[in-house]
């Protein structure tokens, strides 16, 4: 099966497996970026964007002016408890939140957005046209994302950026030869960029559910 992590989730995967293994310690600091970047072979956008993501987790705190805390990790990472979660409540938070993210897109995508959205809707179509199942995933994400940036709400956009690591991981279980059920659904997510940009909250909402009822 092709490997659907993405550089800076495979090095936030290495960080927290080090923080297992007391390499880092918790209540201490971790090592300042120039260090990690070499410790790990990558550069300083890589390193940031591991940083946000095991910080979304919990599992470490940025202290401005300080530095990044290593947090107690004896209980488990949220991530793994929800990919042990009944698919069907998973749904459910993610509804939950495309619901609100849709809605508030409606109300406040900019031009910009809209570029952003439609672009990540064409990569989609490519990668479907390719039938790249991992290309796929990647766009449908990028597409959801690019709603999330869309809703002016930052705090909602990262909450929804730390749920589609549980989005990949289905992606990546769910129908391993093909790319058939991201082509069934994809009018329905051209469908859902035209109801953004019509600022049509009720025809945009009807399609979400849809796009959900379909599970991608």
């Amino acid at each position: 099966m092709e490997t659907q992590l993405r550089l800076f989730e495979q090095i936030a995967l290495r960080i927290r497996d080090d923080i297992k293994e007391a390499r880092f310690k918790a209540g201490e600091k971790l090592p300042p970026e120039p260090l990690l970047m070499e410790c790990y072979s990558v550069g300083r956008s890589t390193i940031r964007e591991a940083i946000k993501s095991l910080t979304l987790s919990g599992i470490l705190t940025v202290r401005q002016g300080f530095g990044t805390m290593v947090n107690d990790v004896s209980a488990e990472p949220i991530e793994h408890r929800l990919r042990r979660s009944d698919f069907g409540e998973i749904n459910q938070v993610r509804s939950i939140l495309e619901k609100e993210i849709v809605s508030l897109a409606v109300k406040h995508r900019t031009t910009e957005n809209l570029e952003s959205i439609s672009a990540a809707l064409k990569k989609r179509r490519e990668a479907i046209e390719q039938e790249s199942k991992v290309a796929c995933a990647n766009a449908d994400i990028e597409f959801h994302m690019a709603i999330a940036r869309a809703s002016g709400n930052q705090v909602l956009a990262d909450l929804y950026g730390s749920f589609t690591v549980v989005i990949r991981d289905f992606f990546s279980r769910r129908e391993p030869s093909g790319v058939t059920h991201f082509a069934m659904s994809h009018y329905l997510h051209q469908s859902l960029f035209d109801s953004i940009e019509a600022k049509d909250e009720e025809r945009a909402t009807h399609i979400l559910s849809q796009i959900l009822n379909n599970n991608h």
